[in-house]
Parts: C-alpha cells; sequence; structure tokens
C-alpha cells in the first residue's frame, strides 16, 4: 500500500478516535542547552513533521509511552486526569518505538488522552533525551529546558501533579 494511502487511513482513524492534530513548530528552531532537541519526527497519525525544539514556549509536560507498555497502560488514566487538571501547562505524548501506529491511536483513543501524540519509531530522542525505557515523563521550562524527569510508571495523579508542581511551579 502506497504511503500516501497508509497516512491517509491512519489520519481518518485518528479523526475518527477525536485524537487532536499537534501544533505547528518552526522546523528551523534549534536545540537549546538542556532542552528538546532538534527533530524530524511525524505527528501520529499524520505526515505533519514535528520539530520538539519547536514546541510552543510553556510549561510541558512530555511524557513516552507505547501501546505494548503494561507501565504505560498503567499510567494512562493519570495523565488523562492530571490533563484535565492543569489548564496552564501543555501536555504532549511521544508514541515511542510502537511498531503499529493503528494500535497506538486506538489505544490513545482508549486512554481518552485529548492531548496531542508524536510519534519516534526510531528512537531518535533516547540518546538526547536519556530514554532508557518506558514509560518516561519528562517536564519542559516554558524557555524549553528539560527541568525534571520521572522514569517508570506514574501511580496516581496526584504523584504526577506533585511533580508538576515540583519542576513547573504550576
Amino acid at each position: 500500500m502506497p504511503a500516501a494511502t497508509v497516512t491517509a487511513d491512519l489520519d481518518a482513524l485518528r479523526q475518527q478516535y477525536g485524537l487532536p492534530e499537534c501544533p505547528d513548530t518552526d522546523p528551523s528552531a534549534v536545540a537549546i542547552l538542556n532542552g528538546l532537541p532538534a527533530t524530524e519526527l511525524s505527528c501520529l497519525g499524520t505526515d505533519q513533521v514535528i520539530n520538539l525544539a519547536g514546541l510552543p514556549r510553556e510549561p510541558m509536560v512530555l511524557n513516552f509511552w507505547a501501546q505494548w507498555c503494561a507501565p504505560c497502560r498503567v499510567e494512562s488514566p493519570y495523565l488523562r486526569e492530571a490533563f484535565q487538571q492543569e489548564t496552564d501547562v501543555f501536555f504532549v505524548g511521544i508514541n515511542y518505538q510502537d511498531p503499529q501506529p493503528d494500535w497506538a491511536l486506538e489505544f490513545a483513543a482508549l486512554a481518552e488522552w485529548e492531548y496531542p501524540h508524536i510519534q519516534d519509531m526510531e528512537r531518535t530522542l533516547q540518546v538526547p533525551l536519556k530514554i532508557p525505557g518506558l514509560p518516561v515523563t519528562l517536564f519542559v521550562a516554558a524557555d524549553g529546558e528539560v527541568v525534571g524527569r520521572h522514569v517508570g510508571g506514574i501511580e496516581s495523579t496526584e504523584q504526577l501533579l506533585g511533580l508538576i508542581d515540583q519542576h513547573l511551579g504550576a
């Protein structure tokens, strides 16, 4: 099946599941020291290219997940609940090393995540963001600097809200 058809099918699934589009990013944005790297990754379910360094400059929670990751499934409701409560924090999911984008879209929909997701099938971010495995949650300050990280599953909404307060002051 041609790539354009696959992308169209995945975009139709993304829309069917009600998942939002990714924000437009500046393709020429460059990484800052201890910040998000300049990248060319796709928005999950689309062919839109995302540059992490060009994401909006606001406090951000960046969660790395995959549909095959059991701890990712356990933490999914806590991410949803924190997103609904923290209106001053931008959330982005990173679907990481997940060979089934259609299953990833379905999982994101079942988790009722209402924030955008980027896909990193080739582990492009493993070295620059020091991703040892899944799940990992990063906390990014408004200036784009990664100011905190949580390796492993989030165990409650309260824990995630506490980490957001600790690292982002939100």
